[in-house]
């Protein structure tokens, strides 16, 4: 695929997300960012293979077996949970989660990493203010397992703790990425309109 092609899918991505403009963090620590994105997003999609060939187990043990598993539903939804938990940050970072988009496009530059700073300190904050909520509930789980699997509770439970420790975490990236993208001396072009 030539460079051009690729600037041109770029584009028609960013048109799609008015939010996408806001860089993002560049140098060691953008590589180190983006390693970690990558390793959450490695997980997240292991765990969404594992539920393939977990339901796919309980669809031929039903069909083929005398007997249905019967771990396997267990076992999809406890990946499902963790699929979710994995990938909450990067999907943030990314802007891929669901948003209501009815005015990014009119705003500039400038503007748009100040939307940024705002929903990402938002989501910060309330991550923060449950964060410990969360640790609370994993401990719950301390003394039950899991009915089928036998799994004590508190690995499941914990994802809720993952969560909102990844929620916080890119949400703090989020907030400093706008705040510098605000702070930024403006383009020529950004200056003539």
């Amino acid at each position: 695929m030539s460079s051009d092609q690729k600037t041109l899918e770029q584009e028609a991505l960013d048109s799609l997300d008015a939010m996408s403009t806001v860089p993002k963090l560049q140098g060691p620590l953008g590589r180190l960012i983006g390693w970690v994105d990558t390793c959450f997003l490695t997980l997240a999609v292991l765990a969404l293979v594992a539920i393939a060939g977990t339901v796919l187990l309980q669809v031929c043990s039903r069909l083929f077996l005398p007997i249905s598993i019967s771990w396997t539903e267990e076992l999809s939804r406890y990946l499902f949970i963790y699929m979710v938990a994995l990938s909450v940050g990067v999907v943030m970072r990314q802007n891929r989660n669901i948003s209501v988009e009815l005015f990014h496009h009119m705003l500039g530059p400038r503007m748009k990493a100040a939307f940024q700073a705002l929903i990402c300190l938002m989501i910060g904050v309330f991550a923060f203010m449950v964060l410990p909520y969360a640790w609370q509930y994993a401990q719950n789980g301390t003394w039950q397992t899991s009915p089928t699997l036998r799994v004590p509770m508190l690995y499941i439970f914990f994802s809720t703790v993952v969560t909102y420790a990844l929620l916080l975490l890119y949400s703090a990236l989020g907030c400093l990425e706008g705040i510098l993208a605000m702070c930024r001396p403006s383009a020529p072009r950004e200056q003539e309109s």
